[in-house]
């Protein structure tokens, strides 16, 4: 968001016939402060409302804003990135307010909005929720993708290897829209194997990734198993991506819930989408595999 050096501070120009100059007036302090409170506010305000106006299906029923100011600080000259408001609110209270009519503070304190008593004077706060990208667990990733060719059998793979290239391929997938991915240390039960961080207003968030290196057919009881780390993690989203598919069950489970189910055939066409080839065979690698 802007700070309060980005904004105008002249009052008013007026032209001296006399010297032929223009002579600017400034505005006063408390003008100033007025001005860039004034601003910020609307600026969440409308935020919000631009987030919820593009969701045409109604998906989103939260929209949170976090107003961040980057400024010098003069105590000792450094560029400081500070949180100076944050709210939290529903489309249904949201959807109450007549923009047009209202005065931005008093609307942004009404739907339990914080910030500092003085927003020019740029006072961190602790937003009311963020996203959290330090994990323990993260480690440095592999590149796997640039190995594959047409001899390759996914299903074979070493069981790390494949949940490194699971990560590489989303990395591809989320970095196009400013998303970054990261994977998990190994756990070696096939766990959480990658977190994507997707900044997408509308589909974004916290999203867990599963692969799942599998010969035969997925059942129900692994996506129920994702569901649960979707909920531990507070994510907005999970994952499965596996080699081979999914049962009946499996699908049916995840109807209506923020779970995806990529089989083979999805995973082979998200390859060639970034230009990579590979092949599965499930009977070959139960053979090896076994």
């Amino acid at each position: 968001m802007p700070n309060p050096d980005d904004l105008p501070t002249v009052k008013s120009v007026r032209f001296v016939r006399a010297t032929g100059e223009l002579k600017e007036t400034p505005l006063a302090a408390r003008a100033k402060k007025d001005l860039f409170e004034g601003t910020i506010y609307q600026i969440a305000l409308r935020s919000i409302h631009e987030v919820l106006e593009a969701d045409d299906f109604q998906n989103i029923e939260n929209v949170a804003f976090n107003g961040f100011v980057t400024a010098i600080n003069p105590a000792n000259g450094l560029s400081n990135r500070n949180c100076i408001l944050s709210v939290l609110c529903s489309r249904a209270e949201f959807e109450k307010i007549d923009l047009a009519r209202v005065e931005p503070k008093a609307c942004f304190k009404a739907l339990s909005g914080v910030s500092a008593a003085s927003l020019a004077a740029l006072a961190p706060i602790p937003p009311i929720i963020t996203i959290d990208k330090c994990d323990r667990r993260f480690v440095d990733g592999r590149e796997i993708a640039d190995t594959l060719d047409a001899s390759v059998n996914l299903a074979a793979m070493d069981w790390e290897d494949f949940e490194h290239l699971i990560r590489e391929l989303f990395e591809k997938e989320f970095n196009s829209r400013g998303g970054e991915v990261k994977v998990t240390q190994s756990s070696r039960d096939e766990g959480v194997d990658a977190i994507a961080f997707d900044p997408d207003p509308i589909s974004g968030g916290k999203i867990v990734i599963q692969a799942k290196r599998y010969t035969r057919t997925v059942g129900v009881a692994a996506v129920r198993d994702l569901y649960g780390t979707v909920m531990n993690e507070g994510a907005t989203k999970g994952i499965l991506v596996t080699t081979s598919d999914f049962g009946p069950e499996a699908h049916k489970f995840a109807t209506a819930k923020p779970l995806s189910l990529l089989n083979g055939a999805n995973l082979l066409h998200l390859l060639r989408k970034h230009s990579y080839d590979a092949r599965i065979d499930l009977a070959e690698a139960r053979e090896a595999l076994d």
